[in-house]
């Protein structure tokens, strides 16, 4: 290091030092007050009642009481609010003491005399007197000229317009726990020296936050506001995820007055996936939005009435059936169910409805039908027909509430309620006293006390026994979904337009599962959108941004309707074609592939350098893919994979040797990934008894450092420090390829894999020179 240098270096030394003195003094002052606040919100909550002014003897008294709780229950609510964001302002404060900032750019505005010294650190920091900025957030307008330029001509834009200039300095720093450990200044990309620094590291069980190595390409996603729909095509490994991690950042930044984590949606695509970003917003100082599967949203919709298929349940059978009869039909009817044309089938199916055709069920009561369902039917035909679907099913719902409260007096004096009084508890009769008094129904003059009393206690029970009727119309039950929906495939028979040859098995297929109330998984979406159609679900309008990540395992369907559940929403979409497994066993278009991007609301970036994996294994997994050239490794040296032939009685034992051996060379995340369940939870149970090693299923929701074993295609997403290829002999067909390149770009810094055959004929691409075999 030059003379200049250090010096350079010794002068940010003391300015980090300096900084740090004044986060230790704001921490000191927030405790501070911190500790009175808690104080106030203990003190309210013990004397709340003792504060309340509560007399009901007089209407206008019960109005001052009522005045008197909301005041009090306004104070501490402010008082909590309070101690909330001083906690969260209290948690920044630690994050900026152990690194307070990345970078640092000097900015010479045009027509200024005077250079801005701007450092970019994870929050913004002002001095003593909050007079003057010490740290920028690195999501301000101004910081975006350290992501977007290299000293020189420089701008940026704020709401007023854009500020041009020059910037005559760009430096990069890392720095832990108040120290510096390496300065650079650098050019318009992100120093290699930062990024080898950040990917050199063991591969965590939570992704981190990538502030501070946020690429140009990366920095416009995450400050794209133009987009109402925003592809972000990447590869394995291309920072996809963070960087959209770190645009909801953004934009609870951008727009903090209007905008907050309640008014954003992420589908992931695993349960285990939630657990693995989980941590990346609270780094930033920003809350979790809300977060969901697909699968998850449907299973809820359809209730406990069905068992619904997971997508990973359907990959199982598409990975090991393949000999079934049946095989093919599932096939080809996962390909059709996922197509726009199946959707128009169904928006055609329902506007027939409208005039014929609605299937009811009968409202029965004690085993007898009091209301029928040709009643019923009677009565939603009988309607206007100009009136929507939806809205003549919400005046038969108001009629058959209408007709139930009719039922309910009718059945009061039947012999049935007067013999369940009889078993009444003390309780009962309590409570029918207490309301007979509350009603002045009970004077020293009346001598039909008893049977008000006996007539109230019949309406209760009746009312009790007649509950869940009501709850069934109220909820729209009385329409028979599930015979409708299989109605579409006893009556729609070829030559419809669109419809697949294998239609008359699939119809038959389909009404068989259905039947024994499993809806597979390519039938879920069909029969919740078939219930929107029918009922009118209202969209949410609360959410503003939906992000979906793996969008590629998303079919045009499934957009489709998931546009039409957030209308207003802005989108951004997040997938890789090459990792397009569930579409990829079938040959089903995706969302990506079907989407219009000459739409002027669709903006497309594509990401082709990937960060996660050395030179060796990209250069491996791309070969394995057709347009695999495109991908561009980061310069982050290592070694080739590797290749091993073992007998299938040798598999276990070798995969154990090789586990060891990996820990020893201290590889903390090191994960066995098998093709399917089966060989998963069989090589678990083997292993469990030498080492300790964690099985990941459907259901997990979070994995641990050390050795995990997993199905292929729960491994998406993730990453790992060693990746082992439990017999790679398995991947053999085509519709394969891109479920084993997704499972070869998990691995960052050793990928093995092991063979009891023949190498996977998926690999005859891959150029001999490429792999090892040892």
């Amino acid at each position: 290091m030059s003379e200049r240098e250090s010096a350079a270096l010794l002068k940010e030394q003391e300015r980090v030092s300096t900084v740090v003195k004044v986060i230790d003094q704001k921490i000191k002052n927030l405790q501070k007050n911190t500790g009175t606040v808690r104080s106030d919100v203990i003190e309210i909550r013990k004397n709340f009642w003792e504060d309340v002014t509560v007399n009901m003897d007089e209407p206008d008294d019960i109005i001052e009481t009522a005045a008197s709780i909301k005041q009090q229950a306004e104070l501490l609510s402010e008082r909590e609010r309070t101690h909330i964001h001083m906690d969260k302002n209290l948690k920044t404060l630690a994050r900026l003491k152990y690194s307070p900032y990345f970078g640092r750019i000097d900015f010479l505005e045009e027509g200024e005399k005077q250079i801005d010294h701007v450092y970019l650190g994870i929050a913004s920091l002002m001095d003593e007197n909050d007079e003057n900025f010490l740290i920028y957030d690195w999501r301000a307008p101004i910081s975006s000229l350290y992501y977007d330029y290299s000293p020189g001509y420089a701008q940026y834009n704020i709401p007023e317009g854009t500020i041009e200039g020059e910037m005559t300095l760009k430096r990069q720093f890392i720095i832990r726990e108040s120290d510096i450990k390496a300065m650079f200044d650098t050019g318009v990309t992100i120093g290699d020296e930062m990024l080898q620094e950040v990917l050199g590291n063991n591969a965590s069980t939570q992704m981190k936050s990538i502030v501070a190595t946020i690429q140009r390409e990366q920095n416009e996603i995450i400050r794209n506001e133009r987009s109402k729909i925003l592809i972000v095509q990447g590869a394995a490994g291309s920072g996809k995820t963070s960087a959209a991690l770190q645009r909801v950042a953004y934009l609870l930044y951008r727009y903090r007055d209007t905008l907050n984590a309640e008014n954003i949606m992420l589908f992931s695509p695993n349960p285990l996936f939630n657990s693995y970003v989980s941590t990346v917003l609270p780094e930033l100082g920003e809350e979790n939005m809300q977060q969901s599967t697909f699968q998850e949203y449907l299973t809820e919709r359809l209730g406990i009435a069905y068992d619904v298929e997971d997508p990973f349940s359907q990959m199982e059978f598409l990975l090991s059936e393949e000999g079934e009869e049946t095989y093919q039909t599932r096939v080809e009817a996962i390909r059709f169910k996922a197509s726009i044309e199946f959707k128009n089938i169904i928006d055609h199916y329902v506007s027939k409805l409208s005039n014929q055709g609605l299937i009811f069920r009968d409202l029965s009561f004690r085993g007898h039908i009091i209301i029928s369902k040709k009643e019923i039917s009677d009565y939603f035909y009988g309607l206007e027909k100009s009136y929507s679907i939806p809205n003549r099913i919400q005046l038969v719902k108001e009629w058959l509430l209408k007709e139930l409260k009719r039922a309910v007096k009718r059945e009061r004096s039947r012999s049935w309620v007067e013999e369940e009084i009889q078993f009444l508890e003390k309780e009962d009769y309590m409570e029918a006293f207490k309301k007979l008094q509350e009603k002045n129904h009970f004077s020293d003059n009346t001598f039909d006390d008893f049977e008000r009393e006996q007539r109230l206690l019949a309406e209760m029970v009746v009312k009790e026994r007649f509950k869940p009727l009501f709850a069934r119309v109220k909820s729209l039950k009385f329409i028979d979904l599930t015979q409708l929906y299989l109605k579409l495939f006893k009556e729609t028979e070829q030559p419809v337009n669109g419809l697949p040859t294998y239609w008359p098995e699939i119809s038959q297929q389909t009404i068989d599962h259905i039947q024994h109330r499993l809806v597979p998984y390519e039938d879920a979406t069909p029969l919740v959108y078939l219930q929107d159609l029918l009922e009118g679900r209202k969209s949410n309008t609360a959410i503003r941004h939906i992000f979906i990540d793996e969008a590629q395992d998303y079919t045009p369907f499934q957009f489709a309707f998931i546009q039409r559940l957030f209308p207003y929403s802005k989108m951004t979409m997040l997938g890789d074609f090459n990792q397009a497994i569930f579409s990829g066993a079938t040959g089903s278009q995706t969302v990506l592939t079907d989407l219009d991007i000459s739409n002027e609301e669709v903006e497309t970036f594509v990401l082709t350098k990937t960060y996660r994996s050395t030179t060796e294994i990209v250069e491996f997994s791309s070969a394995l893919i057709k347009g695999g050239e495109k991908i561009e490794p980061f310069n982050r040296r290592g070694k080739k994979p590797t290749l091993s032939h073992v007998d299938q009685t040798q598999l276990n034992g070798a995969i154990l040797d090789s586990i060891k051996q990996y820990k020893l060379e201290g590889y903390q995340t090191i994960a066995v990934i098998c093709r399917t369940e089966e060989e998963s939870k069989a090589l678990f149970e083997e292993l469990k008894e030498a080492i300790p090693v964690h099985l990941i299923e459907k259901g997990t929701i979070s994995y641990e450092k050390g050795i995990n074993v997993i199905p292929s295609y729960l491994a998406k997403g993730i990453e790992f420090d060693a990746v082992i290829l439990y017999d790679c002999t398995r991947y053999e067909k085509e519709s394969e390829r891109k479920l084993f390149y997704t499972v070869c770009t998990r691995a960052m810094h050793v990928l093995h894999m092991f063979a009891t055959g023949e190498y996977s004929p998926l690999m005859a691409c891959v150029p001999k020179d490429f792999y090892d075999v040892i």
